[in-house]
């Protein structure tokens, strides 16, 4: 309906097979209808699973608004093979698994109080209170069984002209939930969508809220918007831009993605090259961000390893030359791509041809496999532990010393040695 690039095959398909025509989604509304009278609308889809499909987008999760309390629910599904679990009781969620199968519903409901947040609600059969409390138009299209829209907030109009708005007043909302404001620029990067100044202003105002809120579900958040096809957008729009670097200050180098729009795909970019590119300098500004944030260690080490390889790369004119296939072999090809183009934008020296040729040259290395592993040692005499893993690890060093090569000669006289 709405075309967000996706191509022509994929939009046919959605045509087709639109995702509420699935079977197993079928027997789920068909037990929550049961025993009710069939002009009453006990459920409906909602939020970015109705979003996605009227733009045509890749749905990955469901979520299923009801009139039924989640007590009625688990009582629906208690004879069926849907396992019913407890995953927000308070706020009147549960979720039904089957299988792989995942689907999560939520009582409608009205917000009572709110600190900017969490929410005391109260739970209602009014479809419309149930829109008013949710974050933004686009979000607030219900969808039934049949493919019919109910669209108390005329997201459907938003949605087609790419314009993300507040329900009702912005303020309210964004006070309700102060995470709202991050979100906010997660929908306007993805639907490439202006900031209206009005807007921007309130936002500003509020963006202290944004301390309420834990320093985890910024992070998830911040991670959504890093994995958008489009994020490289975001300089285009002062005000988007003004507003991201207020809440995130650390991202010191948002000029950087200038050069990486010259060389780099958008849908080929991944966290990692993004994190790496925003944050990382001489000074320790990516230490901060993983303790501000308490990132992962996967996240800090990732991060630790492009930091020390750039020092590397800086001083050493070999890096991707020479040492090449011993650094791929270390590092594994797309810790390399993510640093040549870490490189690249942080220097206006290299240009892109030097760039490519590097980039060309990384993806055509064949990585060699070392010959000789723990069983071959344990056959020659050696015990499993750590003394095994020792002159392994002193074979492999050897190996890749010299060219990735080794005699049988030198690999026995190695063992000789430390079984003596």
């Amino acid at each position: 309906m709405f075309n967000l690039g996706l191509n022509f095959l994929q939009k046919i398909k959605s045509y087709i097979f639109p995702f509420y025509r699935n079977r197993d989604l079928k027997f789920i509304f068909e037990r929550l209808q049961g025993g009710i009278p069939a002009d009453k609308v006990v459920a409906r889809f909602v939020g970015g699973c109705v979003r996605k499909h009227l733009s045509n987008g890749k749905i990955d999760d469901i979520d299923i608004a009801t009139i039924l309390t989640t007590d009625q629910i688990k009582e629906k599904f208690k004879d069926t093979n849907f396992k019913v679990i407890d995953t927000g009781i308070k706020h009147g969620t549960v979720t039904i698994l089957f299988n792989k199968f995942k689907v999560e519903l939520t009582t409608l409901r009205k917000d009572i109080q709110t600190d900017g947040r969490h929410a005391k609600v109260e739970f209602t059969d009014d479809w419309k209170q149930d829109s008013e409390r949710r974050d933004f138009t686009i979000n607030a299209i219900y969808l039934d069984i049949n493919g019919k829209i109910f669209d108390p907030q005329m997201g459907t109009l938003d949605l087609k002209n790419h314009n993300i708005k507040f329900i009702g007043d912005p303020q309210r909302r964004i006070e309700e939930d102060y995470l709202r404001i991050i979100r906010f620029i997660r929908f306007k990067i993805m639907y490439d969508s202006k900031v209206e100044p009005s807007t921007s202003d309130i936002i500003k105002q509020n963006l202290d809220g944004i301390k309420k809120i834990s320093k985890e579900r910024i992070l998830i958040e911040l991670l959504k918007i890093l994995d958008l096809e489009n994020f490289l957008r975001i300089n285009q729009d002062s005000n988007l831009k003004e507003i991201f670097s207020m809440i995130f200050p650390e991202f010191l180098y948002l000029n950087r993605l200038e050069r990486l729009k010259k060389v780099y795909n958008n849908t080929e970019l991944n966290r990692d090259i993004l994190l790496g590119t925003l944050l990382i300098d001489e000074k320790d500004n990516y230490e901060y961000f993983i303790h501000k944030y308490k990132a992962s260690n996967k996240m800090k080490e990732t991060l630790e390893k492009l930091k020390k390889n750039l020092l590397i790369l800086k001083s050493n004119k070999d890096f991707f030359e020479k040492d090449l296939i011993k650094n791929v072999y270390l590092n594994g090809k797309n810790h390399l791509i993510a640093l040549n183009l870490l490189y690249y934008s942080m220097n206006s020296k290299v240009k892109i041809i030097d760039f490519s040729k590097i980039y060309n040259k990384i993806l055509k290395t064949k990585v060699p496999l070392f010959p000789i592993n723990g069983e071959f040692l344990k056959k020659k005499g050696m015990k499993e532990g750590q003394f095994l893993g020792n002159v392994l690890k002193t074979l492999e060093i050897e190996w890749m010393n010299n060219n990735f090569k080794i005699s049988n000669e030198r690999i026995e006289e190695i063992i000789k040695k430390n079984l003596n």
